[in-house]
């Protein structure tokens, strides 16, 4: 057996973006602003959802915990960026590594199976309108969330603890402003294979089977919007889809498109501006992509001022 893990690592560098002093205030106003956007906008679809009556549907309560989701992705990552910059340190803990690696994947994966959990919900509406309610009742909702949750936890824990049974040497550097699995796995100086083999599958099983969930609702979606007779009808049921629709392509074009390529091709600067576009980016348009099309949301928003 390789060598273990020990007290001896307690700290790794995170080299985040640019090394140039005169970037660091730009950087850190860029991404400040996008964090309080972030936070902002996704505590409204929060807040809009607990406030008003007309949003108690189900649709409205995985809009909201995705929006607490996103909230939490974001705030993994990004305060300790901001932190770092701000005292001109690019030091975290090894504990603090290991934790925040845990939290992303946690909160990624939740990501991942709401909006597979969305998809199922539109497929119901759509699919099966007058058992709606009775399918789609608020135990359901309930244990689809915790479902997600609990595996995602155990999923983000199993990663967490064969990475902290690696052995680290000298270099601690990680080319990145997170401590993003890939990279902490690339740092250590024992053999990392069963490692590699676990991330490539989860990947395969944990992105793969909701993506399959959520092509095969939309395929099931698009044949009963094709038998509506009515042009009317079909733009109304395409209308309630359009909003998560564009959330699970824009997800899904970061993660899988722009992020694996540059996995695979080693290349730190990619994989740094990829893990911006779904841990920044994504949960910041989110809530503008709902809100924007979204009559129920614009009306509360309304309420609100």
């Amino acid at each position: 057996m390789g060598p273990r893990n020990n007290t001896r690592i307690s700290e790794f560098f995170l080299l985040g973006f640019s090394e140039e002093p005169e970037l660091q205030p730009l950087i850190f106003g860029l991404f400040l602003t996008m964090y309080l956007i972030t936070v902002f906008g996704n505590l409204f679809i929060i807040l809009a959802f607990i406030l008003d009556s007309h949003l108690r549907t189900p649709m409205y309560f995985f809009l909201s915990v995705l929006s607490f989701v996103d909230i939490c992705f974001t705030s993994t990552s990004i305060p300790k960026m901001l932190v770092n910059i701000q005292t001109q340190s690019k030091v975290i803990t090894y504990a603090g590594c290991i934790t925040q690696t845990y939290f992303l994947l946690l909160f990624a994966g939740l990501d991942d199976f709401l909006l597979t959990v969305m998809a199922y919900d539109r497929f119901v509406a759509i699919c099966h309108p007058l058992r709606y309610t009775v399918i789609m009742n608020p135990r359901l909702c309930g244990l689809l969330v915790v479902v997600s949750g609990v595996i995602s936890a155990l999923h983000s824990l199993l990663q967490s603890l064969m990475v902290a049974q690696l052995s680290f040497c000298t270099h601690m550097e990680i080319p990145h402003f997170l401590c993003e699995l890939n990279q902490v796995v690339r740092l250590a100086c024992s053999d990392t294979f069963l490692n590699d083999m676990v991330i490539y599958f989860a990947a395969v099983l944990l992105a793969g089977c909701p993506l399959a969930g959520i092509v095969y609702s939309y395929s099931k979606i698009v044949s009963s919007i094709r038998a509506i007779s009515s042009a009317k009808g079909k733009s109304k049921a395409f209308s309630t889809c359009a909003s998560h629709l564009s959330v699970v392509s824009l997800f899904y074009c970061t993660i899988l498109g722009v992020y694996l390529s540059s996995a695979a091709t080693h290349n730190s600067h990619s994989s740094t501006t990829a893990s911006v576009m779904y841990t920044v980016v994504t949960p910041m348009l989110n809530p503008f992509i709902y809100s924007l099309r979204n009559k129920d949301i614009k009306r509360a928003l309304k309420r609100f001022i």
